[in-house]
């Protein structure tokens, strides 16, 4: 190769420097991108074929190398949608050619990112700051099920949650062994227990039992409020379902401890009509406190409350017991039911199970959509494109869903790129630099010494 050999050979250093001084100017610039992956400089030798004796250094080539596969710190934010991916991943994206009437337009392809800041756009969909659009998968407000599984830009504007009717009503409860009701006197100790003998209609008859408004004095005097819950039809009107206790026979009269449940059909009832309807069930406690035999739910058929209609409920029991208490009253542990009015969706919040959940205005919680992670056989072998996006090559192998990564609402990844190593590298490629044109200094002086020999 000789002098100009060298000096092709420090050329071509100059340029594998610049190259790599290019990149680690750009890390240091983006230091503080949102997600950014830094790009590492490779160099590769370049050996003219020659028999081993002979061979010399040759030149150099400078490649990037790229750190897509390297996390960076998460940190907290305080935009509820805005999210992060701890561990693998990339989540799966649009980028909009265009509009058409005010909304976007989309290109067949998907991209891929990890700049998680996303932000709800005028009409609904979730867009990070390089202009990327989100894609999920829609959920079944009502099943809570994904609606297939292709990923497509996901949009909340205007979400609205159905009603949803009361199925059942879950309840917990204890009954007080020795029950304080109006009439409790230590004197007459029958008259804390329902008695028939006061009533139209025989209200201890399991199943047939109703109190009608004329009864309806006696019938609170000689019960125990066993809680409410507001409760909806189908339509989503609300029914305040109360139920009361009332106790028909004690062991410590000779019986077995027995309760019965009513629940308030007409809260204006007088005269015959209807007020509290019997669930048609006895509640048989034994001497520990448990349920004998036991029971797990009771069914309500056609419920009306106050002129709704609910239909037809279950009672799930909760754990119902019966053990003394100092005052002598129920004491309600649980009491929840499954229904509820229609709502509009007020905010968004990002769950670490990988799905966005809508809070309504009805105080529902409903999952809208789910982000699925998606993952690469060689992360690294995808090409960048602005704003942190990535597009697949041939090296980097198809998009897979189910990367093991999982969502960090309300957090940002920053920047890979470490300050303290890039000056380093920035100190030892000036340093290279400078000695290539060290190089091409001394190979022009010796070529110029040689040009000097012939005059």
């Amino acid at each position: 190769m000789g002098i100009f050999g060298a000096l092709n050979t420090a050329v071509n250093g100059l340029q594998s420097q610049s190259f790599a001084l290019q990149n680690i100017s750009g890390n240091i610039a983006n230091s503080q991108t949102i997600a950014y992956k830094a790009i590492g400089t490779t160099f590769v030798d370049l050996i003219p074929d020659a028999v081993v004796g002979r061979q010399v250094a040759g030149n150099v080539a400078a490649n990037s190398v790229s750190t897509n596969d390297v996390q960076g710190a998460i940190q907290n934010a305080s935009v509820s949608t805005y999210m992060a991916i701890n561990g693998d991943g990339f989540f799966a994206v649009k980028q909009p050619t265009g509009t058409s009437g005010g909304k976007p337009l989309f290109a067949n392809g998907d991209l891929y990112t990890r700049r998680g800041d996303f932000q709800m756009d005028q009409n609904g969909y979730l867009v990070n700051g390089a202009g990327y659009y989100l894609e999920g998968i829609p959920i079944n407000l009502q099943t809570g099920n994904p609606t297939g599984s292709a990923l497509a830009p996901i949009q909340f504007n205007n979400a609205f949650l159905p009603a949803t009717a009361t199925t059942t009503i879950t309840y917990g409860a204890n009954l007080p062994s020795y029950p304080q009701t109006s009439l409790s006197s230590p004197g007459t100790p029958q008259s804390e227990l329902l008695k028939a003998a006061d009533f139209g209609t025989d209200p201890t008859t399991a199943g047939t039992g109703t109190v009608v408004g004329s009864d309806v004095t006696t019938f609170l005097n000689e019960s125990l409020d066993g809680g409410a819950v507001t409760a909806y039809d189908s339509a989503g009107q609300p029914a305040n379902v109360q139920f009361r206790w009332a106790k028909t026979d004690a062991a410590a009269y000779g019986g077995t401890d027995t309760w019965q449940l009513f629940y308030q059909t007409n809260s204006a009832a007088t005269g015959a009509q209807v007020a509290w309807i019997n669930a048609g069930t006895d509640f048989k406690f034994n001497a520990s406190g448990a349920l004998n035999p036991p029971i797990s739910q009771v069914s309500l058929t056609g419920v009306t409350v106050d002129g709704t209609l609910l239909g037809n409920l279950k009672v799930q029991l909760n754990g119902l017991t019966q053990f003394a208490t100092s005052g002598g009253a129920v004491t309600v542990n649980s009491l929840q039911q499954d229904g509820y009015p229609s709502g509009q969706l007020q905010s968004i919040s990002i769950g670490k199970n990988g799905r966005i959940s809508g809070s309504f205005t009805n105080g529902k919680n409903v999952d809208l959509a789910e982000i699925p992670l998606m993952s690469f056989a060689s992360p690294n072998n995808l090409k960048s494109l602005d704003g942190g996006a990535f597009a697949i090559t041939g090296s980097s192998g198809p998009a897979l869903a189910g990367a093991p990564g999982h969502l960090v609402g309300s957090s940002l990844e920053g920047s890979n790129a470490d300050i303290a190593d890039q000056f380093t590298k920035l100190i030892v490629t000036q340093q290279a630099y400078s000695a290539n044109t060290r190089v091409v200094t001394t190979a022009n002086q010796m070529s110029q010494d040689m040009l000097n020999m012939l005059r």
